[in-house]
């Protein structure tokens, strides 16, 4: 309870919930001595798969014996997802110290939710000077409170795609400036970049960054992956091959985010062995991420049938999405709530071969689109019927035995679905 309130009154703290700009966090962060100059950090950006790749280095990192801090957005459960130190999550007591600390040192000056979050996390981190800092960035990254770093071991670019250009000018709402925020400012290190879903998107990334002097990999140049049947997939850069175990993670596109974590820390030359990487890809976490429900309350109403929930929420994300589903030989029904400001036609149009669609009613987030709106825009596609909640939707869906049922369209829906499970 008292972490809830110390919340609600940072939220209150600025009238905007982004407000793009880094003076506000540098302002706050010089008033805390500047601690974001002070730790060792690898940056993530991008629009897809910043948190599965920072998952599957941090894996990874934790089979060769290091300790990590992890900063990562927005959290799913509980807001401490988002502040690990030393491999852990802070308690509640913790995290509610730590933010009554900072917010008196703020001394109630504005500042958005995510920068004085961002200024919290570097704040705790100076305490762990030996540790390596996995950093995934809020929104775009050039105006984002993490891009305050002042050197880093490297930049990951992961997946970038059209998402948040409700930010944008509606000029400039396209993959080339999407590409700039994020990749014009990384740092003089080593930025290594993950597959693309298109050349030209690669081809963008190049050309920004080319005047960066970093050293850089690219995926395909310089590392990539094969896939084999026999449950292995075979890893390769100029270091050598990999073979691997299956991860425990589902969809190709967790290929395409373990073996960008693993090229990053073959880069950086720190003494990971082959073994850390072959332990480690068998122990990533993935909350909201293609998780499979195995147990609890909306399992009991699936029965023995499959339950995935998913919070990709943009077009590169239900491209990879639809990539997963299409190896599967079953019905698949969708469940599915949406913010409003996502390209809701697009998204749904990625998802094939759909037995039925069911939209729904976040209820939780007064920024979603009504269950009623997501089906009207829907009207063009077969089988698609409104229910206001997950419950009523599941109950409403004709499952034959071998079915799958997916929940998708949010990482909010996603939250409610594993809060009500």
């Amino acid at each position: 309870m008292k972490l809830q309130k110390i919340v609600e009154r940072l939220q209150k703290l600025h009238p905007k919930e982004i407000d793009l700009s880094l003076d506000r966090v540098k302002e706050l962060c010089k008033k805390l001595g500047n601690p974001q100059d002070k730790i060792k950090a690898i940056s993530v950006v991008g629009t897809n798969g910043k948190n599965s790749t920072i998952n599957a280095i941090f894996s990874i990192l934790k089979e060769a014996n290091f300790k990590c801090n992890v900063y990562t957005s927005p959290h799913i459960l509980k807001i401490n997802e988002r502040f690990v130190f030393n491999n852990e999550q802070l308690s509640d007591d913790e995290l509610a110290d730590l933010f009554e600390e900072v917010e008196s040192i703020n001394d109630n000056k504005p500042i958005t939710f995510f920068e004085i979050l961002t200024a919290s996390y570097f704040y705790k981190a100076i305490q762990y000077p030996n540790n390596i800092n996995l950093i995934e960035a809020g929104l775009f990254h050039r105006f984002d409170a993490t891009n305050i770093l002042k050197e880093n071991l490297a930049s990951v670019v992961c997946s970038c795609s059209i998402d948040h250009t409700d930010w944008l000018p509606k000029d400039e709402r396209t993959i080339e400036k999407i590409i700039f925020e994020k990749t014009s400012t990384l740092l003089n290190s080593n930025i290594i970049v993950a597959k693309q879903s298109a050349k030209e998107t690669m081809n963008c990334i190049k050309k920004t960054i080319s005047q960066n002097p970093s050293s850089k990999v690219f995926f395909n140049d310089d590392f990539s992956y094969s896939i084999n049947e026999n449950d292995f997939f075979y890893y390769e850069d100029k270091l050598g091959g990999l073979k691997l175990p299956k991860p425990n993670v589902l969809g190709q596109y967790q290929l395409e985010n373990i073996s960008t974590a693993i090229a990053t820390l073959r880069t950086l030359d720190i003494g990971i062995k082959d073994e850390h990487i072959q332990r480690g890809v068998t122990k990533i976490s993935s909350l909201a991420r293609l998780q499979e429900i195995k147990s609890g309350k909306l399992k009991e109403l699936v029965k023995n049938n499959k339950l995935i929930v998913d919070g990709s929420h943009n077009e590169g994300g239900a491209k990879a999405l639809n990539e997963y589903l299409q190896t599967l030989d079953c019905n698949k029904h969708v469940i599915i709530g949406m913010m409003a400001n996502k390209e809701h036609e697009k998204y749904i149009n990625y998802l094939k071969d759909v037995s039925s669609i069911t939209t729904i009613d976040l209820k939780t987030q007064p920024n979603s689109i009504s269950g009623k709106d997501l089906k009207e825009k829907f009207k063009s596609i077969p089988n698609v019927q409104y229910q206001p909640d997950i419950k009523q939707a599941i109950k409403s869906i004709d499952l034959k035995e071998g079915d799958l049922l997916l929940i998708t369209g949010s990482l909010y829906g996603a939250a409610e679905v594993l809060n009500l499970n």
